[in-house]
């Protein structure tokens, strides 16, 4: 706490009065009381002052280091699971998309390796109503990678298919078939996304179709292009670089000739 003291003084014009009274006038005044404002001069008091600035700074300072900051928000700080998923709703049917993580094994090494490539989840349900879906009936379609790029790399007049059967190399192989197809509409402005699913375990016969517009066609495209990075586990890689580990990983594994190629 700092401490500003002042010190006023009689003025000299006070200090002149008091010298010219004689000595007579001053037993006098000794002999009686008066008050304040009966005296010629108001005699002065001390005056001080206190700046206690520095104690309100202090308190200031303490007070905000002691409050309780908002963490900031990071990937580390992100739940463990978020959902994300698009969806497009039509008169016939409705259309979601929803990615799904690929899988990963770890190692002896301790690393990891990636055992399943990740994909998007389409669900395709029927209309039952003006803007009512039956998602009790709803039809899946797991959509790879190579998938996607062919979804991508379609043209206005071109069409695509997709052959399903997930029960292949298992007793039930050829049990359940699913068929994406994607073909143009007449007047060009985008495709029909047909699913059509035959599934004799639980005696299921489906056909779902939807008309996708090019605007959600593109939408679909910019989608894909940003995730299948992530499905393949490309961002896992890129996150575990370290650059102190960068010095001679590269050449470890002499089955990589391209190293030694770009070494020379």
């Amino acid at each position: 706490m700092s401490n500003l003291q002042f010190q006023l003084h009689s003025q000299p014009s006070i200090l002149s009065s008091l010298s010219s009274l004689s000595s007579s006038s001053l037993k006098l005044l000794a002999n009686h009381s008066f008050s304040s404002n009966s005296l010629p001069f108001n005699p002065p008091k001390p005056f001080s002052l206190r700046c206690r600035h520095s104690d309100l700074f202090d308190q200031n300072t303490l007070a905000s280091s002691q409050r309780p900051t908002r963490p900031t928000a990071s990937v580390g700080a992100l739940p463990p699971r978020v959902y994300v998923g698009y969806s497009i709703y039509k008169g016939k049917a409705a259309l979601t998309l929803t990615p799904r993580p690929p899988e990963f094994v770890p190692l002896d090494s301790g690393a990891y390796k990636i055992s399943k490539e990740g994909y998007v989840l389409l669900q395709f349900a029927p209309a039952v109503g003006t803007r009512q879906y039956d998602w009790n009936r709803k039809q899946v379609f797991s959509l790879s990678v190579g998938e996607m790029g062919s979804v991508i790399s379609l043209g206005t007049r071109e069409s695509c298919e997709f052959f399903h059967d997930p029960f292949k190399g298992k007793s039930d192989e050829g049990k359940v078939r699913k068929i994406l197809k994607l073909e143009p509409l007449p007047d060009g402005s985008g495709h029909f996304f047909n699913l059509s699913v035959q599934n004799k375990l639980v005696n299921v016969d489906e056909n779902i179709y939807i008309p996708i517009t090019k605007a959600e066609l593109a939408v679909l495209s910019s989608t894909f292009n940003f995730i299948m990075p992530y499905l393949l586990g490309w961002h896992t890689f890129a996150n575990s670089i370290k650059p102190e580990d960068t010095s001679g990983v590269n050449n470890a594994n002499p089955r990589y000739g391209g190293d030694y190629e770009w070494n020379r």
